[in-house]
């Protein structure tokens, strides 16, 4: 063959370069060509060189390092150079759970690509034991389309002609099968994860409702909030993020309510992600989209309760669902959605707002509470006369301030002990926390009993607050404005109070206001925000969500 017609063939059939071309291997000097010692040799060097040719790849996706080893993406017709490709791709032969089985159907050789881990044995052993009793006149019209059009009996089985995508399918659970003498896979999904039991999540427990909650797959989530919205407008996207993890992300809306200006916006912040992986998931996966550096405050809202993000969905907002993550990424959302909670809304409209009240008020004594306080026992003329018991009766040994910062770090402290202990445990922690260090501080004159009271108020207000992110975030808050008492006094606590304010005004979640609908003021929004109205007397979808259809109740003719 010459050399214009080997590269005429290559062009066509891309085969698999173990080492560069560069390190070309040499016959060994004095050796016959029966002799074994030098073949011996000869493979020693291709050994040799396909080792350095490892060491040196710098692929970032799976893609380039297809292209690396075999010059192409495509997939080639020898299921040779496919099974080599494999081996340094892969890690097939060095992964004891990636598999790679030959065998012949119809005297076809054909090489099944699975993870043993995620593949369900039962269907690949039927799809397996249905093609065994194939012949050759069952594959005269090509082994491919008789695999796929008659023969295989599975319903999730599609064509892939890129190797990397089978790569990618097979590495997120999905089987493929290659063919001798064809450029294409059948990659078929026979993939099973493990999954725990829809569980409801302890951090938004209630009452009465459902007590499903998501779980760690994908799949098990997105059917959860279809079980709840069984409407055909409902769209679920799929995308990858991560060069290495290809993580799956999911866009959920409804076409005909959402925002597609905002659902464009999202898409597009997803698909210019360029990032090695997000193994950790959702909070990287915020991270990536909204990019709000060192600000504490949450501009997204999570949920583990399939009700609620199908509720903030039929308010025509997006929810984004991330794969081997519990937690859905709602937005936009507000200050003061994050302060709601799904109980509210499974009792009564009377009682539902009686419950929120309590909650306004808890998250309002977490964040100003102890500033309030200790600016009265600095500055007594500014107490009222009816406040005039306000303040300690006694010094203690630690000044006040100093009181305060330990007692927070201390609850923080405690907070994080908590989740590291096991449950059994957990209680008489707490008992010796609260009894022994608490008690025996205030006897030894170390710490005030009001400071210890009205920090037991704030943290319990903390926990209180619905979202987890929020309490942090106030709690961060009211250490400032502790500091801007302690220094400043009175201006402190109103300067400090008004930036923060007008700090939580600028804030933006996806172009809508974080303290709407308090700024800008809008009054039938805030009643519904300080009031759960009953069900049938909210006509209208918040304005905020900027959808294309505002209406809840049917148009009257």
């Amino acid at each position: 063959m010459t050399d214009r017609e080997h590269n005429e063939h290559s062009q066509e059939q891309p085969d698999f370069i173990p080492y560069p071309e560069e390190y070309s291997v040499e016959e060994t000097d004095g050796v016959d060509e029966g002799q074994g010692s030098g073949h011996k040799t000869q493979e020693n060097r291709q050994d040799e060189l396909r080792g350095r040719k490892a060491e040196e790849e710098r692929s970032d996706s799976i893609e380039e390092s297809v292209v690396y080893w075999q010059q192409s993406d495509d997939i080639s017709e020898e299921l040779a150079t496919t099974k080599k490709t494999l081996e340094e791709v892969a890690s097939l032969g060095k992964s004891f759970d990636v598999d790679f089985r030959e065998m012949t159907f119809g005297e076809t050789r054909t090489g099944l690509f699975f993870i043993s881990g995620f593949a369900k044995e039962d269907i690949l052993q039927e799809i397996l034991k249905r093609l065994t009793y194939l012949t050759p006149d069952n594959l005269s019209s090509g082994a491919l389309h008789a695999f796929f059009d008659l023969y295989i009996p599975h319903i999730q089985v599609k064509k892939i002609d890129k190797l990397s995508d089978v790569i990618t399918m097979v590495l997120s659970g999905m089987s493929a099968l290659f063919i001798e003498g064809e450029r294409e896979a059948l990659v078929m999904d026979t993939r099973t994860y493990p999954v725990r039991n829809p569980e409801e999540p302890s951090l938004e427990r209630v009452v009465r409702g459902a007590r499903d909650g998501f779980t760690e797959t994908l799949l098990t989530n997105i059917s959860l909030v279809r079980r709840r919205l069984r409407d055909p407008g409902l769209t679920f996207e799929l995308h990858k993020v991560g060069r290495r993890t290809q993580t799956d992300v999911c866009i959920a809306y409804i076409d005909d309510i959402v925002d597609k200006t905002q659902v464009e916006s999202v898409r597009d912040k997803i698909t210019s992600i360029d990032i090695d992986g997000i193994p950790l998931a959702d909070k990287q996966l915020e991270e990536a989209i909204v990019r709000k550096g060192w600000n504490p405050y949450p501009l997204v809202r999570y949920s583990e309760r399939p009700d609620v993000v199908a509720s903030h969905i039929l308010e025509g907002r997006v929810a984004l669902f991330s794969d081997t993550s519990p937690s859905v990424i709602i937005f936009p959302t507000t200050f003061f959605d994050l302060c709601q909670h799904a109980e509210e809304n499974r009792q009564t409209a009377f009682m539902g707002s009686y419950l929120r009240w309590v909650r306004f008020a808890g998250i309002f004594a977490s964040l100003f509470l102890l500033p309030l306080w200790l600016l009265m026992v600095i500055h007594p003329e500014l107490k009222p006369a009816a406040l005039s018991f306000i303040g300690p009766q006694t010094q203690a040994k630690i000044p006040l301030i100093a009181q305060f910062l330990l007692i927070e770090f201390g609850v923080d402290l405690l907070r994080m002990a908590a989740v590291h202990t096991p449950t059994p445990l957990a209680s008489a922690m707490g008992l010796i926390a609260a009894i022994l260090i608490g008690d025996i501080a205030v006897k030894t004159g170390l710490f005030v009993n009001e400071v210890v009271l009205y920090m037991a108020v704030a943290a319990i207000g903390m926990f209180a607050t619905p979202s987890y992110e929020l309490g942090l975030a106030n709690r961060a808050i009211r250490l400032g404005l502790l500091v801007a008492v302690a220094v400043f006094g009175g201006p402190g606590l109103v300067v400090g109070m008004t930036a923060f304010i007008i700090w939580l005004t600028l804030r933006r979640s996806y172009n809508s206001s974080y303290l709407w609908p308090f700024i800008p003021f809008n009054a039938k929004a805030m009643a519904a925000i300080l009031f759960r109205f009953p069900v049938m007397t909210s006509k209208q979808r918040p304005s905020i969500n900027k959808t294309r259809d505002r209406s809840r109740m049917p148009r009257q003719e």
